[in-house]
Formats: C-alpha cells, structure tokens, sequence
C-alpha cells in the first residue's frame, strides 16, 4: 500500500491540462470537498452520495476501501467501520473538469444505507402536489438498523 502522505495530486494551474491530461487534479469545493457517489461496480446502481476530502480521498486511494468525510459529524468516515458494510473500492471516475467523482464500488452486507436499506435511494418522487409525496423504489429494508448501529 501507498502511505497517503506519498500519494500526490496534480496542479490545477492549466485547465486544458486538468480537461484532457493524464494527471489527476482532484476540484474541492470552498469547503475543501468533493462530491463522491458510490455505485454498485457490478450492476450500476447508485448506492450513497457523499463527500470526501483531501484526506479522505488519499487513504480511499491507499486503503482500496471507501473513506468519506462526514459533514454533519465533521469527520473522517470509513464506510463499514461500525456497520461492517464496507464498500471495496474498484474504480474511480471523475468528471471532465475533476470536481465530481463516481466510485465504483463492491458492497460488502446487506446495504450500504443507515436506514437499513440496500441503496440511499430507496424512495422516488411518487406525486407533485402539495405537498410533493415519496413512494417506495425499495420496498423492504435488507438489515435492520437497531441492531447494526445500537
């Protein structure tokens, strides 16, 4: 494995480079973040989204496994630590101008959403009214949360 303090990223300073180039110049937002969505490596679904940081994104690069930020605890999240619902990473995308990536991902255990769910995206908007409703895309829960998260 690569120490994440031996893994650099590239300049930003040419956007032609950053467009078209070989060189990965990760984009993080005012906040110092980047957009991450997990999709299933094997079926395409869309699983989570979340955000990384710098140093998230390095220890995702060193470990082969998901490593998030977490705005609302303001932390370092390692997909799976608590839940054991690992995500092992396969293949990351990014964008055209590098501020977005897509991982793709192996879900390890039932799912990978608190809620229990297989996906993040386990209801759709069913009714635009007032107000809007949701429906299920998902119908049952793949684990039950309690007793994962305590």
């Amino acid at each position: 494995m690569t120490p994440p303090d031996a893994i650099s990223f590239g300049s930003r300073d040419d956007r032609k480079l950053v467009e078209t180039g070989p060189v990965f110049a990760p984009k993080f937002d005012e906040n110092g973040l980047i957009v991450a969505i997990a999709q299933d490596a094997d079926t395409g679904e869309v699983l989570m989204v979340a955000y990384m940081n710098d140093e998230s994104l390095r220890l995702t690069l060193e470990k082969g496994e998901a490593v998030y930020y977490s705005r609302s605890r303001r932390q370092l999240w390692h997909k799976g630590a608590t839940s054991g619902h690992v995500q092992t990473v396969e293949r990351i995308l990014t964008d055209c101008d590098q501020d977005a990536l897509v991982l793709k991902v192996r879900q390890h255990g039932p799912g990978c959403c608190h809620a229990g769910y297989r996906s993040c995206f386990y209801r759709h908007i069913d009714t635009p009214g007032d107000p809007v409703t949701l429906g299920p895309e998902i119908a049952e829960r793949s684990y039950d949360p309690d007793q994962v998260y305590h």
